[in-house]
């Protein structure tokens, strides 16, 4: 899909070392990847720990770490062999010794990160560098046309209106008003047919959690009710424009702001009429029977159908619909008739023609291809292929446009192509030029015949593109730059930037992009190497200011290896990277650690490595399995317990990707590679852990911080007294935050400051300015 993945339900992609720009994506089927892709002691008087930890990397002195209580009597069985899980009051957010855990943890991390000098230089080059203009595309409704735009350092994008494409912007509406801290941030919004109205979700201090508002768009002023208790939501309204269908979670006991750790179940399916309060919203669909299920409605662009998607894991749904023509009126539960009964398969809206849909789909295609279903005949043997499968690129989105067009993003080799294809019998048509890098912002529509894209790369900050299919009626593609960013004293010209393929230790072949400045031989430099690989999610190039101050800071390489379980190659590449086969993401991992070194690009004391959400559980997996690999790690809101992930929140829904408890096999491997079950004590220097920096935050409701707070206590227990293990284990937890959904320009500045701090002191780098 697009970058707008970044807010996801499974893990969560969360690239805090990346910066993306703001995106806007129109389309329902877009939409729908979206939410599919988007759903993870004892008290001790230490006066001097500010102190021990402010200099404890000097001779390698290890700071005192807060010794958490261990309660032995604590442990599950599964199939009939006995697991402890000593630490199980840290899952307590609210309790006073968990708290107090916490505070000391940040008593010796935050000091190490902040009071040496570089952090402020750092801090000052990144603010210096990340204040430039970011925008988003254009995208039209009714005879308007929206975009988001930051000027540099706003914390939270604001969102702008125009009567034509060369007319002034006004603010249309700006979340940084909502709060003094900049934690508000705008979510999951949808416009209704005629442009008329705006429905947005606002989320606070980072959590999953949104309520709905609806805005008027002429007068610019709010209805009066909030629609509550909804997550990963957005609004599909009626084409009437009285109202839309959303889901909800029922109303719990205890809080529900982010910070809580129950697990979200029995979302059911709402009309909203506007201008009503939300306890008059009618029921239209629920599954008490399917508590696990995720419902996600869709009106379709004739209006006359009502779809609904339904989800339990992080792939695969089921596809139902109803007639709204035929429903006689939202005034109660609608009939439904299944199309798709089995979760084998993805679907992602593209269009319809009367009662012929066209959806996306991987049934049958592992590289996915566009199908058309009859729903007057919507069984499977009547299902006709319009756009094929491509025998090597994958298939990543679609978009309708101009009544009879549609835009295809393929992904080749990680880097995106754009065509065009005829939506009446599915032939090719023309392509869109585009240098090595990413789409990660589009918009249009079915009824419009413009269309803008979003172009980066590695070393370009963003390029919008605008294409009327209007104007052109030739099969040659000239879209023009409607906008271009630029960034003052950056000279692109003097990086490069290379993708090497590398073999893993099964034999596969491996892609990786490596950036760094230009140089005439290769030396052994500081190496930042990312990672994610999991949940059908490709890491392709974007512009990064965290990265280029890396490299400009201390003359360093960036790394990013595209290993399995991520999508860069379809469901091939995602499968060979999940459940039984979830080794296989931290050898391709540790196989381009070692293709770096081997190749002379850096050594292994200079490597740091990078994960967030599903990247943490790499990060942490492989400093268990490799630490003599790396230098340094940084793992941010991780999944570190994996025999206990699916208890919390959304955790359910990764059981598609880590694997089902119930199962024998899939408990015994899960047991192998368990971050927190595979802690152990270093018995020689060589197989110390790496320095280590573990972030999480108060309000992440996708991976709850329990995760981080129990791997960290399993490791400073291991070490305890341990003379081989000499570089520090820190855990940093951040308050007002979440999993990275909304996140505040300034406390994304904060963290992407103790990351390069925690890089420089730790790996022993030399600043380079």
């Amino acid at each position: 899909m697009l970058a707008s993945r970044i807010a996801v339900l499974h893990s969560g992609r969360l690239l805090l070392s990346r910066q993306h720009a703001a995106t806007a994506v129109t389309r329902a089927s877009q939409l729908s990847s979206v939410f599919r892709r988007t759903i993870k002691f004892g008290r001790i008087a230490m006066p001097e720990a500010a102190t021990a930890a402010a200099d404890c990397t000097e001779g390698h002195k290890v700071p005192q770490y807060p010794e958490a209580r261990r309660d032995d009597s604590v442990a599950d069985e599964f199939h009939g062999v006995k697991i402890a899980d000593p630490y199980r009051w840290l899952e307590d957010p609210d309790s006073e010794e968990t708290r107090e855990y916490v505070e000391r943890q940040n008593e010796i991390s935050k000091p190490f990160l902040d009071t040496c000098p570089e952090w402020k230089k750092l801090n000052e080059k990144l603010r210096k560098r990340w204040n430039y203009p970011k925008y988003s595309c254009p995208f039209k409704h009714g005879n308007k046309y929206f975009f988001f735009m930051n000027t540099g350092l706003q914390n939270q994008d604001v969102l702008y209106v125009q009567d034509s494409l060369k007319g002034e912007p006004k603010v249309f509406l700006d979340p940084n008003t909502l709060s003094t801290d900049g934690t508000i941030a705008l979510v999951g919004s949808r416009f209704s047919d005629d442009g008329q109205l705006y429905a947005y979700g606002l989320s606070q201090s980072g959590s999953d959690w949104t309520k709905l508002k609806i805005r008027n768009v002429e007068t610019g002023e709010d209805f009066p009710e909030t629609i509550e208790h909804t997550k990963f939501v957005t609004a599909s309204w009626t084409k009437d424009n009285k109202g839309f269908f959303y889901a909800r979670y029922p109303v719990v006991d205890g809080k529900a702001d982010g910070s809580e750790t129950a697990a979200n179940e029995n979302q059911k399916l709402y009309y909203h009429r506007v201008g009503d309060s939300q306890d008059k919203d009618v029921l239209i669909a629920e599954f008490p029977e399917e508590p696990s299920w995720r419902l996600m409605p869709e009106v379709s662009d004739c209006g006359k159908y009502l779809m609904l998607f339904i989800m339990k894991g992080c792939k695969d749904m089921l596809l139902y619909f109803s007639n709204l023509e035929q429903a006689g009126g939202l005034s109660g539960k609608l009939d439904f008739v299944k199309v798709v009964t089995e979760f084998d398969s993805d679907y992602d809206y593209v269009t319809n023609e009367g009662s012929i849909f066209s959806f996306r789909t991987n049934k049958g295609a592992p590289n996915y291809r566009i199908v058309n279903i009859d729903f007057n005949e919507p069984s499977l043997e009547n299902w006709k292929t319009l756009v094929p499968e491509h025998p090597k690129n994958v298939l990543d989105w679609t978009t309708c446009v101009n009544k009879d067009r549609i835009v295809l993003g393929y992904i080749d080799d990680v880097k995106s192509l754009l065509q065009v294809h005829s939506l009446a019998d599915g032939s090719f048509v023309s392509k869109f030029p585009l240098e090595i890098g990413t789409v990660v912002g589009f918009s249009g529509k079915k009824k419009y015949s413009e269309i803008f894209y979003h172009f980066v790369s590695f070393l370009t900050p963003g390029i919008i593109y605008h294409y009327d299919f209007a104007a052109d009626s030739t099969a040659t593609v000239e879209p023009t730059i409607f906008r271009e960013v630029k960034i003052e004293d950056f000279d692109n010209s003097q990086y490069t930037v290379e993708q090497i393929f590398y073999h893993s230790k099964d034999g596969e072949k491996v892609p990786m992009f490596i950036v760094q400045r230009k140089q005439k031989e290769k030396e052994h430099k500081p190496c930042l190497l990312y990672g994610y690989g999991g949940f059908n999610i490709c890491v392709q190039p974007s512009f990064s200011i965290t990265g280029l101050v890396f490299i400009d800071s201390f003359d360093g390489i960036l790394a990013y290896p595209n290993i399995r379980g991520g999508g860069e190659y379809g469901e091939r590449w995602h499968n060979s990277g999940r459940l039984l086969k979830k080794q296989n993401v931290f050898d391709d991992f540790q196989y381009a650690a070692q293709y770096l070194v081997e190749h002379g690009y850096t050594r292994h004391e200079k490597i740091a490595i990078q994960g967030g959400s599903n990247g943490g559980l790499l990060v942490g997996a492989c400093i268990n399995q490799r630490p003599d690999l790396f230098g340094a790690a940084i793992a941010q809101v991780g999944v570190m317990d994996m025999l206990r992930f699916h208890k919390f929140t959304i955790g359910r829904a990764w059981v598609s990707d880590y694997g089902d408890l119930n199962e024998k096999d899939h408990f015994e491997n899960l047991l192998r590679y368990s971050p927190l079950h595979n802690v152990r004590r270093p018995t020689s220097e060589k197989e110390q852990y790496p320095a280590t920096l573990v972030l999480t935050a108060d309000h992440d409701d996708r991976v709850s911080p329990l995760h981080s707070l129990k791997f960290v206590a399993a490791l400073h227990h291991a070490i305890n007294g341990c003379e081989h293990q000499r570089n520090p284990l820190l855990l940093r937890v951040y308050s007002k935050a979440g999993h990275g959904m909304g996140k505040p320009t300034a406390k994304k500045i904060e963290e992407s400051t103790d990351i390069l701090t925690f890089m420089y002191k730790t790996l022993g780098l030399k600043l380079t300015f």
